[in-house]
């Protein structure tokens, strides 16, 4: 076994696995892949701005049965809201309650609902079957060429066109303001489209004639000719491979799949707007600062490639050259564990829509000992709606809030694996601990259930030769008053002993937005080990290290957070609020979180 100074064997490290505490999660707040496929950030409106479509529309178009429908059939409505939507959007997933509702409070009043589905990449049988999971009654119509998303000036799902009696654009844009890029507020503050439909059916003006609709872009059909020797088949699939379809498969939490032309195709200038904004992979490193192997960003060479895919008109290439797909486990990926958890007897249901409070279960495992884990997973029961689920221990008399982070036993979030650790090292539950489950739940347009568990494989404690442990340095003074911009903490922690660090990872909740580790050394000569500029609560990673990082002692790690309590961070719940410290996202958190490896006396 390869030796770090002699005394610290190399640990098996996992990949992004998540400390526990509220909010410790990889994806985004209000649907397993929303930061990868909205759009604008927040969105806006404008009092002065116009709806794109002066002239009166028409349309002539299949429902999903391929039959033709016209606007002729809804004359006798005294409006006509026209709803772009698209299969796998993860906004139009929590919207389309919003809409089935507002149809049904509207159709007495003369308001007709038409969906139109102007994405490439969705098939009719595809709509037709999530028409009827959704029970979604309105019609469903497809712009096959995108030529009514072009005369509407439609770029996004979901986006909405509510039509006067002439069937002139009256509104266009947004629903309401509750769901937009990584952020979902309990309830909405604005309802654009009721209110637009209420003015028009009054005989008034629209206040807000049209604003921004967050969402995915529509997969329109190339303009030009596919074209260009960069194609899917022999460079663009290798990198989805390598980097995006672990999560974008079938099964799995990314709300498309990436693994056939077809759907990459459909996707590709969503693809390259989430990359060039620097969404996608998700990682808020400072390149500067630090070397971490689980670091998924892109090269130069594989940004050109893509880039310049989707400008050539997304060629498919020859399929001869698609190389071997990748493998993924099934089931269990640690060895078949000695014991399984579940988080209760009986499901928890989760809510169609709206935001699901975390939920934590407790269970007694009965260790009447110390039990010695050498692998750990947390697995979810319902991948759709599990978000982040993390198993952590709490000790007779322990504080509860900061067992969450220290006392983690695993993690799950999309792409997380399990950990896994070598041989000779195990992590240490204590006699008498109870087990918690904290569950993050996020809607996706149908009330779901989950039965979530956690496996555990144990080491014999006579082979135990190195313990690891989950440390913080943590501050919970925090006062963040109504309205602070810039509010800023430091905390830190003296290393009493050689310490050898695995990885480093921050933690707040929605209105942080910097995160910073600073190693200062006995000498006083200080180092950047960890500098996050853009802290984002959707994807809060871990960072490890490239090689274990041995810290002398008497050195101080010191942390520095940053949150913005103001009214301009679109994902703050309320500027005009004193925060504190607690778990819920709401409330705020202050944790610097690592994990080191210590020498253990076999049988201790």
């Amino acid at each position: 076994m390869r030796t770090n100074n002699g005394v610290y064997p190399r640990m098996a490290l996992p990949g992004r696995t998540l400390p526990a505490t509220a909010g410790w999660l990889a994806l985004i707040a209000i649907g397993p892949f929303l930061s990868s496929s909205a759009g604008a950030a927040e969105a806006t409106t404008s009092e002065t701005s116009t709806p794109a479509a002066s002239e009166p529309v028409d349309l002539r178009l299949p429902d999903y049965y391929g039959r033709e429908r016209s606007l002729a059939e809804f004359a006798d409505r005294k409006l006509v809201v026209l709803v772009f939507l698209g299969t796998d959007c993860p906004l139009v997933k929590l919207y389309v309650p919003r809409l089935i509702a507002l149809a049904a409070e509207f159709e007495a009043q003369g308001v007709a609902f038409v969906g139109i589905n102007a994405n490439r990449q969705d098939a009719l049988t595809k709509i037709a079957q999530i028409a009827r999971q959704q029970q979604i009654a309105f019609p469903i119509l497809k712009d096959r060429d995108q030529a009514l998303a072009d005369r509407l000036g439609a770029t996004r799902t979901p986006e909405v066109f509510v039509l006067d009696a002439e069937r002139r654009v009256r509104y266009q844009g947004r629903i309401d303001d509750q769901y937009s890029v990584g952020m979902a507020r309990r309830e909405a503050r604005t309802h654009e489209l009721a209110d637009a439909i209420k003015a028009l059916l009054a005989g008034d003006a629209v206040g807000v004639p049209r604003t921004e609709a967050p969402g995915c872009l529509i997969g329109r059909a190339p303009r030009a000719t596919p074209h260009g020797d960069v194609t899917f088949s022999n460079q663009i699939v290798r990198i989805f491979n390598s980097r995006c379809v672990s999560c974008h498969r079938p099964g799995e939490v990314g709300p498309f799949a990436l693994t056939s032309y077809e759907e990459a195709a459909g996707w590709a200038e969503m693809i390259r707007e989430v990359v060039d904004q620097g969404r996608m992979p998700p990682w808020f490193a400072d390149p500067a600062h630090g070397h971490f192997q689980n670091d998924p960003r892109l090269t130069g060479d594989e940004l050109t490639a893509l880039r310049t895919w989707v400008s050539n008109g997304a060629p498919q290439g020859n399929p001869s050259d698609l190389p071997t797909p990748p493998q993924f486990a099934q089931g269990w990926q640690i060895p078949e564990p000695d014991v399984v958890f579940y988080m209760r007897g009986e499901p928890f249901v989760v809510r169609a829509e709206g935001t699901e409070d975390y939920q934590t279960f407790e269970i007694d495992p009965g260790f009447t000992e110390d039990k010695w884990v050498r692998a750990a997973e947390a697995r979810p029961g319902n991948r759709a709606v599990v978000h982040h689920h993390v198993a952590y221990y709490v000790e007779p008399g322990g504080n509860a809030q900061i067992s969450q982070v220290k006392n983690q036993i695993a993690g799950y979030a999309p792409g997380t694996p399990p950990f896994l650790f070598a041989p000779g090292m195990a992590l240490r539950i204590p006699a008498g601990a109870k087990i918690r489950f904290q569950m993050h739940y996020t809607p996706v347009g149908t009330e779901q259930a989950d039965r979530s568990s956690l496996g555990l494989v144990f080491a014999d404690p006579k082979t135990v030769r190195h313990e690891v442990r989950n440390e913080i340095v943590g501050n919970i003074g925090l006062r963040i008053p109504p309205g602070e911009a810039d509010y800023r903490l430091a905390a830190k922690k003296r290393f009493r002993q050689d310490t050898l660090l695995l990885n480093l990872a921050p933690h707040m909740h929605v209105r942080g937005k910097a995160f910073r580790f600073e190693l200062e050394r006995a000498d006083g000569t200080r180092e950047i080990l960890l500098d996050v500029p853009r802290y984002d609560f959707n994807w809060q990673l871990r960072y490890d290290l490239v090689e274990p990082r041995m810290i002398p002692a008497g050195s101080r790690l010191y942390c520095y957070a940053q949150w913005d309590n103001s009214a301009d961070n679109p994902a703050n719940p309320d500027p005009t609020k004193l925060v504190t410290f607690g778990e819920q996202t709401w409330e705020e958190m202050m944790f610097g979180v690592y994990q080191t490896i210590v020498p253990h006396e076999p049988g201790t």
